[in-house]
């Protein structure tokens, strides 16, 4: 939670109440409940609900792009401003209930007394907050326990607490702005760690490169013409001798570049394959709510797309980056040993070409991340539009997809045009500069000839060394727009490396060899957003080999109970035991081993029929499959097919009907073998006569094992051993059929009602 501010504490020390002894909790709230922003406290201690209000109040507030700053004298030390609150405090015993009403883009918090009152405003930001705030006197009203609440814990902010930028993922406190790229960069330095002997080489090979590469200038020049033609010195007159060494030079160094470049290539494609594994690895950590919330296009595009762009880091970049900043120290030595004043004569462009690469880099970076940002828009556009085909195509929406398209392309295109605009700018002017220094040497050479300073063989050689000079120093030029692209696909790779899974397995979790499936539900209660609870106080038990039957109108929580008892999602308040184990403590292997799903939502994945079936059990037998397949009544389609069981079907199985996809699900769950099985809408997919023969396999299927059954059906419920009404989130009924139906309720008009819809379809017999 938010820190309290030092004057606060000061004030409730003043009266009586400690922050260490007393206070239980509190939240911050950033605006008032009749419009305008101010700062303000609710503190809960074990006796008062205290209400700190600010006094200075804006009309303002900043939502996006760089977050308001805090004046220059907030928070000085020593610094008494208990003048700037008022303060209210209200005895617990006084309050009934505290309760969060959420409003658009904002909430408030109502306190009931005799009567109910907004005692505080927020904006949506500070609703986890306010949900835990209301938690927390919930439990102190009935003296349970609450050290869980974490006095000490900081709250994740919106924005960078060192420049005000807004974070680019809500729950990420990532700032590209001020991230340390040093550490990016020896972090991914340590991808090729483990090919330290290849790395031996490339070093070596990349040394004699630059070695014998600084040999042919001198050769060319000063000991050609100073020596060979000129008929003086130890080349006097050996001219072919002189250009057979050159060559023999010019060979070598081309060697040496071959084999440093070989070595590269391999180890770039060993690296990057390491690196899709990594993220790959990490995707399937991740819990389902980051699928969830994400487009599949933008995972794709972290996964491909970063990974083929770390590839160019290792071939085209750092390999080539250590040849020429080697043969950049090697040729200014040489420049310097041959003639110091020419060589500072030809580096005086350079402090202006440091500050043009200082002040495009920032540029380029941020314009990276805008196209990076850009692409995954388009390839989720693109990944929506072919998966969704179907869809496009009943409903004619062709040209829709096209203009959606096309936004998105937009977009894409003047971010990508922005950056190439910026890089095709600084670049060329980048290069003229140091290009200069070269007529400069050209002008200043030609002064020292005419003078006898120094002999043309000599200047020649400069000159030679001054243009092997010109190309590394335009790759450095050039690595700003790389090094930007680089950096910020390490980034995101390893944003996904680093991400901590909602889900996570505790360590010292319990492995369970075997379960007999005992479940109970205790006083559970979960939402997928702050204060929007989906299920509120739900209990029940399942025992081992029963069948639980959930029924309920669409949106009452079904299928979110059993994700949570898959332990798919964490619950908010409550647990679910398993064995008398809680799921959180169970290990995720003895939870996948021991629970299986089948679920309305089927997805089959391109390959064979056999290996779609054998997905639950890689390493089962033929025989196992056909059975499952049998049970599931899956055989007979599937002896139809051109191959039969080696079929191969498209990804998402498009050339199977609903009904064959759904059967491929339960023979999968069959072969799985659980001791727990959820069957969420399992029949939804199939036809009356094609549910009543699956029906009759999953009566045997689910012998002797614990099942939670949804379906939408209730006459496929009436054998079940308890049935679980449920209605918005809370469980309103709870008997055998036979109960329910005698207490003439919820489930019974239910029950009338969907008796008839199915009188009106026919499909029921009387």
């Amino acid at each position: 939670m938010t820190l309290l501010p030092k004057d606060i504490v000061s004030i409730l020390d003043r009266n009586g109440t400690t922050e260490a002894a007393d206070l239980v909790h509190w939240m911050a709230c950033d605006r008032l409940p009749d419009g305008g922003f101010a700062d303000s406290y609710l503190v809960l201690s074990r006796e008062y609900l205290h209400i700190f209000r600010g006094t200075n109040i804006s009309k303002e507030k900043t939502f996006s792009g760089y977050a308001a700053r805090r004046s220059k004298d907030a928070g000085k030390p020593g610094q008494d401003r208990s003048g700037d609150w008022a303060w209210e405090r209200i005895p617990l015993e006084r309050l009934e209930a505290l309760t969060i009403v959420n409003q658009v883009a904002s909430g408030m918090v109502v306190a009931k007394e005799q009567e109910e009152r907004v005692i505080g405003a927020f904006t949506s930001g500070q609703t986890n907050q306010a949900v835990r705030f209301a938690q927390a006197f919930d439990k102190l009203k009935k003296n349970e326990l609450y050290e869980h609440f974490d006095h000490g814990e900081e709250s994740v902010e919106a924005s960078c607490p060192t420049c005000g930028l807004m974070y680019p993922e809500e729950g990420r406190p990532f700032c590209p702005k001020c991230m340390k790229r040093h550490a990016v960069f020896a972090r991914l330095l340590s991808f090729a760690g483990k090919y330290k002997l290849s790395i031996i080489f490339i070093v070596l090979f990349m040394l004699l490169n630059s070695a014998t590469g600084l040999v042919i200038p001198y050769f060319q020049g000063t000991v050609l013409f100073d020596q060979a033609l000129a008929g003086s010195g130890a080349f006097a007159g050996k001219i072919g001798l002189v250009i057979v060494i050159i060559l023999a030079f010019r060979t070598l160094s081309l060697l040496f570049g071959v084999l440093f470049g070989t070595i590269i290539a391999k180890l770039a494609a060993k690296v990057a394959f390491d690196l899709k594994s990594a993220v790959f690895t990490a995707l399937q950590r991740l819990s389902l709510d980051f699928f969830m919330r994400r487009q599949t296009g933008h995972l794709m595009t972290r996964v491909n797309n970063d990974a083929q762009e770390l590839q160019y880091f290792f071939v085209d970049g750092l390999s080539y980056f250590i040849v020429n900043a080697l043969n950049i120290i090697g040729i200014t030595a040489v420049l310097l040993w041959m003639d110091w004043r020419l060589t500072l004569i030809c580096l005086l462009p350079m402090p202006l070409v440091l500050w043009l690469v200082r002040s495009a880099f920032p540029k380029l970076w941020r314009l990276s991340w805008r196209k990076h940002r850009r692409v995954s828009a388009l390839n989720s556009i693109i990944s929506d539009s072919v998966r969704g085909s179907r869809v496009v195509k009943a409903f004619g929406k062709e040209k829709v997809e096209i203009r959606r398209f096309q936004r998105a392309n937009d977009a894409f295109s003047g971010a990508e045009q922005r950056f190439n605009k910026l890089s095709g700018t600084v670049f060329p002017v980048l290069n003229f500069l140091t290009q200069a220094g070269g007529i400069l040497i050209w002008a200043f050479g030609g002064w020292y000839v005419m003078q006898g300073r120094m002999s043309f063989g000599a200047v020649l050689t400069f000159v030679n060394y001054m243009m092997m000079l010109y190309g590394p120093i335009q790759f450095m030029n050039n690595i700003v727009g790389w090094w930007s692209n680089c950096m910020a696909a390490a980034q995101r790779i390893f944003e996904i490396q680093d991400a901590v899974p909602d889900v996570a397995e505790r360590p010292g979790a319990v492995h369970l060899p075997a379960m007999k499936g005992d479940i109970v539900v205790d006083n559970v209660s979960f939402g997928y957003e702050p204060n929007k609870p989906i299920l509120k106080q739900v209990s029940f038990c399942a025992r081992s080999g029963q069948m639980i039957g959930v029924v309920g109108h669409s949106g009452a929580g079904k299928s979110t109970l059993v994700n949570l008892v898959s332990r798919l999602y964490d619950v908010t308040e409550g647990e679910i035991r398993i064995d008398g184990v809680n799921v959180k403590d169970l290990s995720t292997a003895s939870l996948r081993r021991h629970i299986g799903i089948v679920s309305q939502d089927v997805y089959v994945f391109s390959g064979s029929i056999a290996e779609n079936i054998a997905y639950a059990d890689p390493d089962c037998q033929a025989e196992d499959i056909l059975h499952a397949a049998k049970i599931a009544n899956a055989h007979d389609f599937i002896e139809k097919l051109p191959d039969g069981y080696d079929t191969q079907v498209g990804s998402g199985g498009y050339s199977l009907s609903g009904g064959e996809k759904q059967r491929l699900s339960i023979a999968r769950a069959v072969l799985h073998n659980p001791k727990v099985l959820i069957l969420d809408e399992a029949t939804a997919s199939l036809d009356t006569e094609t549910e009543l023969q699956i029906q009759q396999a999953l009566d045997s299927l689910v012998k002797g094992r614990t099942t939670i059954a949804i379906a939408h059906r209730l006459s496929t419920l009436r054998q079940a051993d308890f049935l679980v009404v449920m209605d918005k989130g809370v469980i309103v009924e709870a008997g055998t059929h036979d109960e329910l139906m005698a207490m003439e309720g919820v489930y019974r008009e239910l029950v009338r009602k969907h008796d008839e819809a199915l009188r009106m379809k026919g499909e029921i017999i009387a």
